[in-house]
């Protein structure tokens, strides 16, 4: 659930003409293949489970099997057939262009970011279902956060049901190891300078107790458009979430004056060998392997993470502790970031029928309901999970049988403001724990303005300056190119016609979306 970075206006635009093509094509051929099950509106034929495609993500070690008992009973409690694609987190993107550009989509396909161009374009051009006028029929849907459903409005139009999640938690505020705090007899940071000294120590003054010089601070990897786990550095140096609101209007970040700020810091950790140093090439994956080998002592993902590379660290090391901070405090104060209320949505396809789109929101209607999201995320009652004073306490079996947030909870989810502190086995005295700490985010959180605002010069400019942007960003954390070339890459933002236009575009859209 992750987030990870999150309402950019970048993609691949060079796939939208191939991809529409496909698509429609792909309409005309198949306007009646895709009907089935009931034609009586919201509701699947009683004797006949409803059969459905779906397209997501996993984000654990696997994906769960054909004869996994948590999707047979949500299959059994859905009235189902569940055909589900699942594909790693690693390459979810590119597999996801591969299929928007063959035409053939599933029923329900998983969408990470609303806000990339080419989705943004295929939308615009009728490619999927636009469900602005029906979800409100849909109560356990609309129970969503607003922003959830506002965040992945496409020019107001709603074109996918959210893959919602609570505000708080997910931003990558980091998390660190308090065992080695303790260890090492450091008070828990709090500025950036704070931090600077704890991961500087846990580089160099052996918290493993090893005996070797084998740990370094910080595991991170950045994307090849966005600084990735590295965000909230940026952010911190800026006091903004992305873009900064300054009075009528909002600034990029790559012209504020934090962003170089975070640039220096992050050099100043990479040649001190205080992060990760391959960290330009690094995948997740590898980033969670480092993590639970105990090899690193920060990271930077969603709050439940902590517990998710906890469990697996605790069977080499069954003291540690991964603590996630209630803020960073940056030149502007404290700081820390809201979320977008979603981590992407699932579109439907124009060549599915009108009644069964209806059925696919029936169906994701029921599948955020309470009883059945528990089913989803946790398990059935006494063979996955006891409830002891209102805590579900996962068994082994649980673990077995791949019962996880990261698994079928990334379809089927019910509305909890503390999900993110939760995952799979937590303690309660953890839980508890990280409960506190959405209480005392949600005091400093500061949200994204540029969320679900469009340009139409973004779309078409932005994907290839972002990459420009990233690619001399990571030069200068690596040190390959100086700081100065920072200021000269940012002077030149000012002539730029393009990005000045973009930036036109988007105070426009922000002024008309909020009355101002």
């Amino acid at each position: 659930m992750a987030k990870k970075g999150r309402g950019r206006n970048n993609g691949c635009t060079a796939l939208s003409a191939v991809l529409l093509m496909a698509v429609l094509t792909g309409a005309c051929s198949n306007s009646e293949a895709g009907k089935g099950g009931a034609q009586d509106g919201n509701k699947p034929q009683a004797d006949k489970p409803f059969e459905i495609s779906i397209m997501t993500t996993f984000r654990g070690a696997e994906p769960p099997g054909k004869d996994n008992p948590i999707g047979l009973e949500l299959e059994k409690q859905l009235n189902a057939k569940l055909n589900i694609t699942w594909l790693s987190a690693n390459n979810y993107s590119d597999k996801m262009n591969v299929t928007l550009a063959s035409g053939d989509m599933p029923d329900l396909m998983l969408v990470e970011n609303p806000m990339l161009s080419n989705i943004i374009s295929t939308a615009k051009q009728g490619a999927f279902w636009d469900l602005t006028s029906k979800v409100k029929d849909y109560p356990n849907l609309m129970a969503f956060p607003k922003d959830s459903w506002e965040n992945i409005k496409i020019e107001g139009k709603i074109y996918g049901i959210p893959r919602a999640r609570p505000e708080i938690g997910g931003y990558g505020i980091p998390m660190l190891r308090k065992d080695w705090l303790d260890k090492l007899n450091l008070k828990v940071p709090e500025t950036m300078d704070d931090l600077y000294k704890v991961l500087k120590a846990f580089t160099e003054q052996d918290p493993d107790g090893n005996g070797k010089n084998d740990t370094i601070g910080f595991s991170g990897y950045v994307d090849a458009d966005g600084l990735g786990r590295f965000t909230w550095v940026r952010d911190v140096f800026n006091q903004a979430n992305g873009w900064k609101v300054d009075g009528n209007q909002i600034i990029h970040p790559d012209v504020l004056p934090g962003t170089r700020d975070a640039l220096v810091w992050l050099n100043r950790l990479y040649k001190e060998g205080l992060m990760s140093q391959d960290f330009a090439v690094m995948k997740l994956s590898q980033m969670k392997d480092q993590l639970k080998a105990g090899k690193a002592g920060m990271f930077s993902e969603s709050m439940q993470q902590s517990w998710i590379m906890l469990n697996d660290l605790r069977k080499l090391e069954s003291k540690a502790d991964y603590l996630p901070l209630n803020y960073v405090q940056g030149p502007g104060g404290k700081f820390v970031g809201r979320d977008s209320g979603h981590f992407g949505m699932y579109v439907i396809p124009k060549k599915v029928s009108e009644a069964r789109v209806n059925q696919i929101l029936a169906l994701m209607d029921k599948g955020s309901s309470e009883p059945v999201s528990d089913i989803a995320n946790f398990g059935i009652k006494g063979v996955h999970y006891n409830e002891t004073d209102g805590m579900k306490i996962s068994t082994e079996q649980a673990f077995k049988d791949n019962v996880s947030q990261e698994v079928f909870g990334q379809i089927f989810l019910f509305n909890d403001k503390y999900m993110r502190g939760y995952a799979t086995g937590i303690p309660k005295d953890y839980f508890d724990r990280n409960k506190s700490i959405i209480d005392e985010r949600s005091k400093y959180s500061v949200a994204n303005p540029s969320l679900n605002l469009i340009s139409d010069t973004g779309v078409k400019y932005m994907p290839e300056f972002n990459k420009k942007s990233q690619d001399l960003k990571t030069k200068i954390i690596m040190g390959s190119e100086p700081i100065e070339a920072w200021d000269q890459f940012t002077a030149k933002l000012k002539t730029d016609d393009n990005f000045q236009k973009y930036v036109k575009e988007m105070n426009e859209a922000y002024q008309k979306a909020n009355g101002k």
